[in-house]
């Protein structure tokens, strides 16, 4: 949901977001908008799904960081917060215990779409995420979808047929597309 229109600056942003009556909401700052991001239970479900699947992978392969919804990053001069991400010790050893979004992009992002997305939004969320060298895991619950996007390579779509891997940022990490989504019921 926009709160801000066009022509917010980063900085305007960063006050704002720091106000005593901002500081409990979910602010995003996306091509120039100040966008609030809206709770949505499946979405949240999936990316718990996620992050899981990532926490469980990184107990055997401590090689970074997981983080949720409440991690923000910066990513190509605007303020982002995904479902779930991933950065690797080696390029940021330690998180810091301080409000505020990281100053360094994640490795990997993993946005789980809701109703409330603009495609817009979205759109420019991954061309900047890529633009800083992030993989991208765009996942739709309503298609039962996950479009992997990693930088100077084409999209990815994958079904619940498929298998999602994590690449060289998550080196011998797989998941089935199917198990990140609810059991259908017959």
């Amino acid at each position: 949901m926009v709160i801000q229109q066009k022509n917010f600056t980063v900085e305007a942003f960063e006050a704002f977001a720091q106000q005593p009556e901002n500081r409990e909401r979910r602010l995003e700052y996306i091509g120039g908008e100040v966008v609030e991001v809206v709770s949505n239970p499946l979405s949240s479900k999936i990316a718990a799904k996620v992050i899981i699947y990532l926490g469980m992978y990184l107990l055997q392969n401590d090689i970074g960081h997981v983080t949720g919804a409440d991690g923000g990053y910066r990513v190509s001069g605007e303020r982002y917060i995904p479902d779930a991400a991933f950065i690797s010790y080696a390029r940021q050893p330690q998180l810091a215990y301080v409000e505020g979004y990281n100053p360094n992009a994640p490795d990997l992002a993993v946005e789980v779409l809701s109703p409330g997305n603009a495609e817009e939004e979205m759109t420019i969320k991954v061309a900047n995420y890529l633009a800083a060298g992030a993989v991208v895991w765009m996942i739709s619950p309503a298609e039962q979808q996950v479009i992997v996007f990693v930088p100077g390579q084409p999209a990815q779509r994958l079904t619940v047929k498929d298998t999602l891997d994590g690449g060289t940022v998550l080196p011998g990490f797989s998941c089935a597309v199917r198990d990140i989504f609810p059991k259908q019921e017959a």
